[in-house]
């Protein structure tokens, strides 16, 4: 028992199975996803492995790693199982935390520091999201965090030079892979400033020729299916090339400053994340000022390089937990260390504010829920009360070492409240989204194959609807004008916004309503409720 209290890799396992690996079912397929599930099902069915498509059109915005993995699973798995279809993201979440806690013991040095910043990690927002959204960007993070350690074997080892500047140059190359350069840019840049800083490039001109084995390498890999694509559809990677390249300068841009909350993606953590930052006040309390620095220099600078780029959504932070998960692992083994003699409030309100918050959810969560709650759980009490039994209890204990003062075990329960969610109170996610016009696309396929009806969409297509249909969707309006469709009658797909184009189109053609499919987890009164997910089907006839 005793081992097994002590081995770091068992309980960061057995975290990464509660958080990323259960209930996957609970969340409706998003745009991201649907966008990836759409590839892998057009891979399996029309063997689009490398020119890949969406919805039967041309889709190389994203390189085809994520989706190859996707494809497999769901080939092994079934396509009909969502658990197949996100384990990858999950086992992809699973070896960002580990490849950070090796990475770390590494170089830190202190096993403690690394398994307390791989416990911060592992709880922390946006990470979750990722380790179980199946999308692009925890593939892309996860095989850099690898190249990261491997380079950073390359660096301060004297022998095996030559087989740590390959991996490295694989899981570059299987990072770029997954996302193109984004990792290289926000992560892998990032450390090498921080790295080169602190620690020194020392000793480089013995390391000169597996560098250039890395590079070389690391180009083939990350470049050959861009070749691919551009060798045998050269007009299509131009156009794809060119819209992606004015997103960065002309989509979703925000002002230099917007990313500067970016703590709060930590979530459970902010406060303490935010202390951490604080260099002026940790940097004599930490055991490894070199180390602190490290983190503190790679956080920063990773946020800056992103800030740059006019373009900025929120999800783009991701790689921003990964180093500020280590630098306010440091704030946390301080408290470890010292909480007990502290007696300045500026240092102890902070740590009270923080976990008193987390304790009382925890402990309040079986009345203000079932307050909320009642009208919605139907047949999800049993999962109900499970989460608020261990809710309360984990709550209940965490003030109760927080009135003594041994914030060791507060800190683990933390992880635990996190941990409690994803394993009961995800089933009750849908509880949430109750919409009584709800009506499913794979519906919709099934009335089209019943009355011999091929169903079209009119001007463009949303990703959630074709993934829930089953199969493509042709599309009327083109980059060539309007085909319409030969077969004397047909069926076409209208969304709001498109109205007035299907009624000019076809006014000289018999037209019936027969409803309106809507896809919605939300009812139509509600302000999230969205107009691209819903579509009225019209039967065309010929006169």
């Amino acid at each position: 028992m005793g081992t097994l209290k002590k081995n770091n890799v068992f309980w960061l396992v057995l975290a990464c199975l509660a958080i990323f690996f259960t209930n996957f079912n609970a969340l409706y397929v998003n745009i991201m996803e649907a966008r990836n599930f759409i590839t892998a099902r057009e891979m399996l069915n029309d063997g689009n492995w490398l020119l890949t498509t969406i919805n039967g059109l041309p889709r190389y915005q994203k390189p085809p790693l994520p989706t190859w993995l996707t494809a497999f699973s769901g080939g092994i798995f079934g396509l009909d199982s969502l658990a197949a279809l996100r384990l990858p993201a999950a086992l992809m979440g699973t070896l960002t935390i580990l490849a950070t806690y090796f990475f770390s013991v590494r170089i830190l040095k202190n096993k403690k520091l690394a398994f307390i910043g791989a416990l911060i990690l592992v709880s922390s927002f946006y990470i979750v999201l990722a380790g179980r959204d199946a999308n692009w960007d925890i593939f892309t993070h996860a095989f850099m965090m690898v190249c990261i350690y491997s380079l950073y074997l390359l660096f301060t080892s004297e022998d095996k030079k030559y087989q740590y500047a390959l991996l490295a140059a694989i899981f570059f190359g299987f990072s770029f892979m997954s996302k193109g350069p984004v990792s290289l840019y926000a992560l892998l840049l990032p450390f090498l400033i921080a790295y080169g800083v602190v620690y020194k490039f020392k000793k480089m001109k013995a390391k000169l020729l597996p560098l250039v084995v890395f590079l070389v390498i690391a180009l083939i890999i990350s470049g050959w299916w861009y070749w691919y694509t551009y060798t045998f559809d050269a007009a299509t990677v131009l156009k794809v090339q060119s819209r992606e390249t004015s997103n960065w300068t002309g989509y979703n841009v925000r002002p230099f400053y917007y990313y500067w909350s970016f703590f709060t993606q930590s979530g459970v953590w902010t406060i303490p994340a935010f202390v951490g930052l604080l260099y002026p006040y940790l940097k004599n309390r930490v055991v490894d000022k070199k180390g602190y620095l490290f983190t503190f220099l790679w956080t920063m600078g990773s946020v800056v390089l992103l800030s740059i780029i006019p373009e900025k959504k929120s999800r783009y932070l991701l790689p921003v937990l990964i180093p500020m998960a280590l630098n306010t692992a440091f704030y946390i083994d301080y408290l470890f260390r010292r909480f007990k003699e502290l007696t300045d409030k500026r240092e102890t309100i902070p740590v009270y504010l923080h976990f008193s918050i987390v304790a009382s959810i925890g402990v309040l969560f079986p009345i203000a829920g079932f307050f909320f709650l009642k009208d919605f759980l139907a047949e999800k009490w049993p999962w109900y009360v499970l989460l608020s039994l261990s809710l309360f209890a984990i709550g209940f204990l965490m003030f109760k070492h927080l009135f003594r003062r041994n914030i060791k075990p507060v800190f683990y329960l933390n992880v635990a409240f996190i941990a409690a969610i994803m394993c009961f109170g995800m089933p009750m996610a849908k509880t949430f989204t109750v919409n009584p016009a709800y009506t499913s696309f794979e519906k919709l396929n099934r009335w089209g194959t019943e009355n011999n009806i091929e169903i079209y969409e009119l001007s463009d297509f949303t990703p959630e609807l074709v993934w829930d249909f089953g199969k493509p969707i042709p599309i009327i309006l083109g980059d060539d004008g309007i085909g319409v469709p030969k077969a004397s009658t047909f069926g076409v797909l209208v969304s709001k916004d498109d109205e007035a184009l299907f009624t000019e189109t076809f006014k000289n053609y018999s037209v019936e309503k027969i409803r309106r499919y809507d896809m919605n987890p939300q009812p139509a009164e509600n302000r999230s409720h969205r107009t691209r997910l819903w579509r009225d089907l019209y039967v065309v006839r010929k006169n």
